[in-house]
């Protein structure tokens, strides 16, 4: 879940410091636009610039445009079962993960080792028929 930051009329009271950079020109490296619009938000980096050339001062501020697209998961399962789940890696290999076990009163070996057994047969059978 992205944290919201919500700006009021009084942004001092939430801790941030209010501050007007004039006559700065900011130069900016977008992904998507070429030139920033109007209302519209952007995710980047703002980065303050000293410039002194022939002894003049100079500030200017770069902002670059950080990736916007969503990235995709790193593993992703392949089969999620109750007893394993089975992800897929980066160089498309499979990778068999096993559940928390529970052990407790009443927990059978013999079942468990069966179900998982079953499971495992189950997600390879259906991988191979995907292939």
């Amino acid at each position: 879940m992205k944290q919201r930051i919500f700006f009021t009329e009084n942004p001092e009271r939430q801790g941030w410091k209010k501050n007007v950079e004039l006559c700065v020109d900011v130069k900016t490296y977008l992904q998507g636009d070429l030139r920033m619009k109007a209302g519209k938000g952007y995710q980047g980096v703002l980065r303050r610039e000293v410039v002194c050339e022939d002894y003049k001062y100079n500030e200017r501020l770069t902002f670059v445009e950080t990736s916007s697209h969503k990235r995709m998961k790193r593993n992703p399962h392949v089969f999620e079962g109750d007893h394993i789940t089975i992800t897929r890696s980066d160089d498309g290999t499979f990778r068999p993960n096993f559940r928390p076990i529970r052990i407790g009163p009443g927990f059978n070996v013999d079942y468990y080792a069966s179900s998982v057994a079953n499971e495992l047969l189950w997600a390879l059978e259906g991988l191979v028929e995907n292939a």
